[in-house]
């Protein structure tokens, strides 16, 4: 709009507000211009793939480093209405269906449909992906490193209940990288066939879903049979069968599975919100904020642990998060499973890495990642 346009649209009286009609023609020119823009993007991302040659799968394009500096912009941009969330949601989905022009990444979950790693998966990479449900968490390691699946999304810690112990003991063994991470804000429902909490005996849900509710389930349900299951999506299938169950699970498994919703958002924590790593098989390059993991094989020495953290405050790397757990190498040994603020290019990490070394009987980079975008 114009300098004049802006004046005159300032001049005009209050009683010559646009009507319904007006309203909807300017939003379907709107639409109009979006698809036009939509498809523009679309073009030219396709020329992106054009002028890197011949690759040979959808894993060739994709670039986790450029898509979270996109997204960033996103956010920088944003003045509302709309939140930063929605909009990187839109965004998201355009790329995911750009990307997807080449082909559909292939991306590994635990399953069956339902659970909250499809929804992780959904966030990250968009609906124009191919998702592919698996039976555990190995599964999906094993199936990336084999190259059936491009990527796979794992849970590895929850803000209430700390962290989730097999996907860090995977990482001791397996020669996956991570690319990426996803928080997810997860609420957990009460679901059932019939929709009668009075009716209710028994209960199915993964156990880390358990545990985020058990205060809830004391109060309102503290008769009731808890049975743990391999996932949540596996509870709502288990309580289709049966009026006296339930299934505690997201709402998209009331949808998959045609359950009705009990009690809405029962987690005991207002926060209550997932972390999900992104494993492939390659480190990419540096997005320009990003994140550090590895992980440290100590020895055994006075002050050792002293060592293996100190290089990091040293040169001004913020460390994130430190877990230990047995190294599986010998009896009393550990590894020490370590993120650190910042890109494994980055200078400062090379010079913290390197005093480190001498103190460590190993340090291996699990990977450098974008931080997750809301």
């Amino acid at each position: 709009m114009s300098e004049n346009d802006k004046a005159d649209a300032a001049a005009e009286p209050a009683d010559l507000a646009p009507t319904l009609a007006q309203a909807r023609e300017r939003i379907d020119a709107i639409d109009r211009n979006i698809q036009e823009l939509i498809a523009e993007r679309a073009r030219w991302a396709h020329k992106v793939g054009e002028a890197k040659g011949p690759l040979k799968a959808a894993v060739d394009y994709y670039r986790p480093e450029r898509e979270a500096q996109v997204l960033r912009r996103v956010v920088d941009r944003n003045d509302g209405p709309l939140s930063d969330v929605e909009m990187v949601r839109l965004f998201r989905e355009i790329m995911s269906a750009c990307l997807a022009q080449q082909q559909p990444l292939k991306i590994g979950y635990l399953g069956p449909q339902g659970t909250f790693s499809e929804q992780a998966v959904r966030k990250h990479f968009g609906h124009s992906s191919h998702g592919m449900p698996m039976g555990s968490i190995e599964e999906v390691f094993q199936e990336v490193a084999e190259g059936t699946a491009d990527f796979g999304v794992v849970p590895v810690e929850n803000s209430g209940q700390g962290t989730i112990q097999i996907t860090l003991d995977l990482f001791l063994t397996s020669p996956l990288k991570i690319c990426g991470e996803v928080e997810l804000r997860v609420h957990q429902n009460l679901l059932s066939r019939n929709g009668r909490l009075e009716d209710i005996e028994r209960i199915y849900s993964h156990p880390q879903s358990l545990a985020q509710c058990k205060n809830w389930l004391r109060q309102n349900l503290p008769n009731a049979e808890i049975v743990p299951v391999s996932s949540n999506a596996e509870a709502a299938r288990r309580a289709r069968n049966a009026d006296d169950a339930a299934a505690i699970a997201g709402e998209s498994a009331a949808a998959v599975y045609g359950l009705k919703l009990l009690a809405k958002a029962i987690e005991d924590r207002s926060d209550n919100t997932t972390r999900f790593l992104v494993i492939g098989r390659e480190i990419f390059s540096p997005s320009g904020n990003d994140r550090t993991s590895l992980l440290v094989y100590i020895k055994d020495a006075p002050g050792a642990l002293f060592h293996v953290l100190s290089p990091f405050a040293n040169h001004g790397l913020s460390m994130n998060r430190i877990e230990s757990r047995p190294a599986h190498q010998g009896k009393w040994e550990y590894a020490f499973f370590i993120d650190v603020g910042g890109h494994v290019e980055d200078e400062a990490m090379h010079a913290a890495l390197a005093e480190l070394a001498p103190y460590a009987a190993q340090i291996r980079i699990l990977g450098s990642y974008p931080v997750a975008v809301p």
